[in-house]
């Protein structure tokens, strides 16, 4: 009996777990991770809509509007909607959104098939032309020294009229004698030149004659005279290498009205452009 009474008593703890704050699952993560996405897409589309132009936006546009290609306004299915969807023929015009066959959009289309406008595919292959006029003219540049140099007095660049060639006076050398219309050895050269290069096309012509202002202490001014008879003689020069009169359409003298640089009377506003022009169809 003395033997079990010194015996050390067992004792068991019994600990309490609490179970309220644990593990609530992942939905929170999936939440976040949406909400990530979504403002990445937001700053995007702010950015895109700050760094590109108009015609950018509309491609981007294009790209992701869905194309049908069964008929121009009509999706062609056959399910639920019954052939009616939001590319019918009644749903876009109803709500102001889109065309239809009789009012069609300026795409000419409600949305529908995507296809490139012919004017723009014309106007695409004239510009492949003028760019090969260009690098034609630019490529005599390498037939000598003095063809180089007379080539540092032209520029050139396609614009909606046509491909533009500007011909113009510098310091060391213009273009035609000074308060004259008569051209210099370098305004004949570049006259031959350019009537070479636009034989290559067929392409009507137009010329514009530009001079630069006179002092105002004169008693008459004949800056519309004067660039009036400079376009003239370009256009003599011109036809006598051949190019037919026929393809000249306009012969125009613009006076000082349209400088290039800020002081009117710089020698660099004496210019002539010749301009072969885009092709009416």
């Amino acid at each position: 009996m003395s033997a079990k009474a010194n015996v050390a008593p067992v004792i068991i703890k019994r600990k309490k777990i609490v179970k309220g704050g644990g593990h609530h699952g992942g939905a929170w993560k999936v939440a976040y991770a949406d909400f990530v996405t979504a403002m990445m897409a937001f700053f995007m589309l702010m950015w895109l809509l700050n760094a590109t132009t108009e015609q950018q936006r509309k491609g981007l546009a294009d790209y992701f509007s869905p194309t049908i290609p069964v008929v121009r306004v009509s999706g062609g299915g056959d399910g639920s909607f019954g052939g009616d969807s939001i590319f019918s023929e009644m749903v876009l015009p109803k709500n102001g959104t889109g065309a239809s066959a009789n009012r069609p959009t300026n795409d000419d289309k409600a949305r529908g098939v995507v296809s490139s406008s012919p004017g723009t595919d014309e106007t695409a292959a004239q510009n492949e032309v003028f760019e090969t006029v260009n690098e034609m003219l630019q490529g005599h540049g390498g037939e000598s020294a003095v063809m180089e140099n007379a080539l540092e007095h032209i520029v050139t660049r396609i614009t909606d009229e046509g491909l533009l060639i500007e011909i113009f006076s510098r310091d060391d050398l213009r273009i035609f004698e000074p308060g004259s219309d008569t051209p210099t050895s370098l305004m004949r050269d570049l006259a031959v030149l350019i009537a070479q290069v636009s034989k290559t096309v067929t392409n009507d012509i137009a010329i514009g004659s530009h001079v630069r202002a006179q002092p105002l202490v004169l008693k008459e001014s004949h800056v519309w005279d004067l660039s009036h008879r400079r376009a003239t003689q370009m256009r003599l020069l011109l036809e006598g290498e051949n190019i037919a009169p026929a393809r000249i359409q306009r012969v125009t003298g613009h006076a000082d009205r349209e400088p290039v640089v800020r002081d009117s009377m710089a020698l660099r506003n004496d210019r002539i452009e010749i301009v072969l022009l885009r092709d009416k169809s």
